[in-house]
């Protein structure tokens, strides 16, 4: 069992295609793409997170579209870590769990992580190597060094691994106000 990390998928949002510049025609063309990328990476055993965003658009208010598109998502669990976009319809869907914010542990050394669809500056264990993983602001940053944006935008429309994830962060620069919010004691 592996756990995946994914955000902003905005499943149903035409305008989403040319605000990030999206390479699809169409919503359902993306829907179509972003589903079966997911089955690329995420087997029928492993966990998926969606850290925000879910869907957006008029067909996110529809309790069958919503449900349609949440029967085709791979993986034994599926959780939400809500989003500014995530409205009632998608909250009402059979989730394994629903958060706003989340800590979980992930990998071989039970990597502390804390899931938030949007960044911030500092977390829980924060100084202690935890990881922040994040959506919100789709392919206008990529994060830092501790604080990784998951979002389908800058990973090529896939879910990511708590690895792909914490390699990234290897090569993201410090946060430039990380001193301001955890001085060295």
């Amino acid at each position: 069992m592996a756990n995946w990390y994914t955000a902003d998928t905005h499943f149903s949002h035409e305008n989403v295609i040319a605000h990030c510049n999206r390479p699809f025609r169409s919503a359902a063309e993306m829907d179509t793409v972003l589903i079966e990328n997911m089955w690329k990476v995420v087997k029928p055993d492993d966990e998926l997170w969606i850290i925000g965003d879910f869907a957006f658009g008029p067909k996110a208010k529809e309790a069958s579209y919503l449900a349609g598109v949440f029967s085709q998502l791979p993986g034994v669990k599926k959780h939400l870590a809500v989003g500014n976009h995530d409205l009632n319809p998608t909250l009402e869907l059979p989730w394994d769990s629903i958060h706003c914010l989340v800590e979980v542990k992930d990998g071989p050394q039970n990597q502390a992580i804390t899931l938030c669809h949007y960044p911030m500056i500092t977390w829980n264990d924060a100084r202690r190597q935890a990881l922040h993983l994040f959506g919100h602001v789709h392919n206008s940053w990529k994060g830092s060094r501790n604080a990784v944006n998951v979002g389908d935008d800058v990973w090529n429309f896939k879910p990511v691994s708590l690895q792909q994830a914490a390699q990234r962060a290897k090569s993201l620069p410090i946060n430039k106000h990380w001193s301001d919010v955890e001085p060295r004691a």
